[in-house]
């Protein structure tokens, strides 16, 4: 069964770091795209950051740039988002989800969901 688990969310004082790991199963990870989304309450999901299949990583949004940033490790069928300086405005549900091949900025393009992980950013 084809499955991606977040870990690694929780709550961190502004200006703190956390690292959010993704854990794929079930399907060839290294053929797959790779992309961080995140959901505030009320807000529509967001595209943070996404990784080729080769491991090349693009932070999408603004908000985080130089702050946030992508990897992956094939060997291990998982992936990271690194976010340091923490604000309480990155507090959302953050997602982690797969693609076959093709990018896409499109979250209805993607194949897999993880069931997230919540960032709470505050004092």
């Amino acid at each position: 069964q084809e499955q991606l688990v977040e870990s690694g969310g929780g709550l961190v004082q502004p200006g703190g770091s956390l690292r959010l790991s993704c854990a794929a199963s079930g399907f060839t990870f290294s053929s797959y795209i790779l992309s961080w989304y995140r959901q505030a309450p009320g807000k529509e999901r967001e595209l943070v950051a996404g990784i080729t299949s080769a491991g090349h990583s693009r932070i999408w949004l603004d908000t985080v740039k130089g702050r946030f940033t992508a990897s992956r490790d094939n060997a291990k069928n998982s992936a990271y988002l690194q976010m340091n300086r923490l604000k309480p405005e990155d507090t959302a549900i953050y997602y982690c989800a797969a693609k076959y091949y093709q990018p896409s900025r499109d979250p209805g393009e993607y194949d897999y969901w993880g069931q997230g992980t919540q960032v709470t950013v505050s004092s």
